[in-house]
């Protein structure tokens, strides 16, 4: 498998026609998957890397830091490992807390593509490195098999099921994930549906091949994964980030700083991708379970839908973008927001379940082995509840989308797209 990070290029696609996603898998049968990062290679090292992190000014992440800091919550970043030791990074990682039998090399990152991803959650920019959207955050590192393992290392490290069942019986409220493959495991898809039982929010990113061959990627395909699409600082949605009906939200991805390899010598510039967009999305659902502990993972992503930024209908969601841009300041910031029910699932269209947990009855529960993951059938998914954009947010970078139609460049061949719908 692959990680979902995206450090290959900055071509964009206005979000309104949001495209999208596939990484393929890389020797899927000795399960390995594939990191969702996009980028250039390790060429220019970034002297003031948050500077270069736009999305936290586009964000307003300072205002959110006055509510929530994601403080009390824990994520596990299911990845290349994470290195606890940068300076941003001190302190935050919670090394004890990753059971015996996945712990090999949780520690040490083959890749830094996992350091990275904590860093964009949890840093604390100390040290001038990354500062994470959700610096009172903690990190639960997994380190999995992904494309660039070490022969020698790779039976000792975790398969990615392993791993996730793992963060589903640990502490962490959220499990991110930044890597995909076009190969189903049903292994993998059994551990998610367990996690999802112990009530974990999961954000995946969709992958970086949309201008090759845009297969459809896993995990986030799968039920009960919050598929994320990578975008820039102008609201427009990636070339290469993946597309299809398993996109259920955008987030910053285009152009940001990441360690240029597992040396941690220096951080590189024009990173980014879905991986860096699902790092991000888990740390905005920090920011708001923070806030709000007492919700449930169900009530955290509605609001994320509710509130995100679109120039659509709610109920007709995108392929590209889904139901939108995170806006989680605008969560943050209204303090009579409805979450919705606690166990009610706001993407029960995709994962065919009505409602989920104690609320659900027999025939509104669907059992993933017998049916394909996150229906590619056509239909609107519907989310429960409603968003109203004030005119203040509507003119404020990542409250407003493109126009209706994009001409979108794929495998060198232009054709306008118009804003696709999920069922189109």
């Amino acid at each position: 498998m692959r990680s979902a990070t995206g450090q290959r290029g900055t071509g964009t696609v206005s979000f309104a026609g949001r495209i999208g996603r596939r990484v393929s898998t890389v020797s899927s049968a000795l399960g390995v998957l594939a990191i969702v990062s996009a980028g250039v290679a390790p060429s220019a090292a970034a002297e003031d890397v948050q500077s270069k992190q736009w999305y936290l000014d586009a964000m307003h992440a300072d205002e959110m830091w006055k509510v929530s800091t994601g403080k009390g919550i824990k994520i596990a970043v299911v990845d290349t490992g994470v290195n606890p030791t940068t300076s941003s990074l001190k302190g935050q990682v919670l090394v004890d807390e990753v059971p015996a039998a996945v712990a090999y090399g949780a520690t040490k990152d083959y890749d830094s593509h996992g350091t990275t991803m904590a860093e964009l959650i949890a840093g604390t920019g100390a040290g001038g490195g990354l500062q994470g959207l959700a610096p009172g955050s903690k990190i639960i590192p997994y380190r999995i098999r992904l494309a660039g393992i070490k022969a020698e290392e790779r039976e000792k490290t975790a398969a990615p099921a392993e791993a996730i069942k793992a963060a589903a019986d640990s502490d962490a409220q959220i499990i991110s994930m930044s890597f995909t493959s076009d190969t189903i495991d049903p292994d993998m898809e059994q551990a998610i549906n367990y996690a999802q039982s112990k009530g974990k929010l999961m954000v995946a990113g969709v992958g970086n091949d949309a201008q090759k061959l845009n297969e459809i990627g896993y995990p986030a395909a799968y039920s009960f994964i919050v598929g994320v699409a990578a975008a820039d600082k102008s609201g427009k949605v990636a070339e290469y980030s993946e597309y299809g009906n398993y996109v259920d939200l955008g987030a910053p991805g285009l152009n940001l700083p990441h360690w240029c390899d597992a040396t941690f010598r220096s951080y590189c510039d024009d990173g980014g991708g879905t991986s860096a967009a699902t790092a991000i999305t888990s740390a905005s659902a920090a920011l708001i379970w923070s806030a709000h502990p007492d919700w449930t993972a169900n009530q955290v992503l509605r609001t994320l839908i509710d509130t995100a930024g679109r120039d659509w209908p709610k109920d007709k969601p995108s392929k590209y973008l889904g139901y939108g841009l995170i806006r989680p300041r605008m969560v943050l910031a209204d303090s009579d927001i409805n979450p919705g029910g606690a166990k009610t699932d706001p993407l029960s269209y995709e994962n065919m379940t009505g409602v989920t947990g104690a609320e659900a009855s027999p025939s509104a529960s669907v059992s993933a082995s017998s049916q394909p993951p996150k229906s590619t059938s056509g239909g609107a998914a519907a989310a429960a509840g409603s968003s109203s954009n004030s005119s203040e947010d509507n003119a404020q970078l990542w409250m407003v989308l493109g126009a209706a139609a994009a001409v979108v460049a794929i495998g060198g061949g232009a054709f306008a797209v118009m804003r696709a719908r999920r069922g189109g």
